[in-house]
């Protein structure tokens, strides 16, 4: 409940708001319903179909043979985005359907899922045919607005459109570098680490700001699925988020001084 209050589904009173009721109409994370609820605000419904499909076929995309394993991590870094994984997410999807018309020999050939593709293709089709019931248009593109082919005035990139719908969904999933070169959760200040497998834990500048999907315990706690984020991006989307969070921590820091 304090998850849907946060973003905005129930009001005081427990009650569906207006964006509650669009976000129930899609059979997802919430999260992820919220980010396709906002797209549309931010110009990137299309983009974030895409994302949401791929991050709920919930399998894994990469798969890399013991006798093959450098020549898959070679083939997959080509995936790679700078800005993070849902990126990449969203660059395999597009080069497979755009590029390759969903062909399975081309999955073969750079050692990806077929199967898990097809399964966020399945999902993504259902997510379209959703669209209609929250007047959302699925082909609005970022790329149509990016702000590098000039944009209308709005002065953002495809990559910041897409990172600010996503943010209006996982702000509740953010982290920060620490100076001691941990990363700690905005929201507990709990320590965790950027999941080996991320294509941002291969950068050699670690990003100060980070989104993740979702996090894995294992031998530590991971994010799984990250992305680079400016901490505006935070304060634009869930203003009432941020300032309660500094207040915990500004209390939490006093009663260790205290103790």
């Amino acid at each position: 409940l304090e998850l849907l209050y946060g973003l905005g589904a129930l009001n005081n009173l427990g009650q569906l708001t207006t964006i509650g009721r669009r976000m129930a109409e899609f059979p997802i994370d919430p999260q992820l319903s919220k980010c396709l609820c906002e797209s549309g605000k931010y110009g990137c419904t299309k983009q974030i179909l895409t994302i949401a499909s791929m991050l709920s076929a919930n399998h894994q995309i990469f798969y890399a043979p013991k006798e093959q394993s450098t020549a898959a991590d070679t083939l997959h870094r080509n995936f790679f985005k700078p800005a993070g994984d849902h990126y990449t997410l969203l660059n395999i999807y597009e080069q497979w359907s755009e590029d390759t018309d969903f062909s399975h020999n081309w999955c073969q050939q750079n050692f990806l899922q077929f199967r898990a593709l097809n399964r966020a293709r399945d999902v993504r089709e259902q997510l379209e045919n959703l669209c209609v019931r929250v007047e959302l248009d699925p082909n609005v593109s970022a790329e149509d607005n990016d702000a590098e082919d000039g944009d209308g005035g709005t002065g953002l990139t495809a990559t910041q459109r897409i990172g600010q719908a996503l943010t209006a969904g996982y702000f509740f999933h953010s982290a920060k570098l620490s100076h001691n070169g941990q990363y700690k959760t905005i929201r507990f200040q709990t320590e965790v680490q950027m999941h080996p497998s991320s294509c941002l834990a291969k950068t050699e500048a670690l990003p100060k700001w980070l989104l993740f999907h979702e996090l894995v315990l294992t031998s530590a706690e991971y994010m799984r699925n990250v992305i680079e984020i400016e901490p505006v991006w935070i304060t634009n989307v869930a203003p009432h988020f941020y300032k309660v969070n500094q207040q915990e921590i500004v209390k939490n820091k006093n009663r260790k001084k205290k103790k």
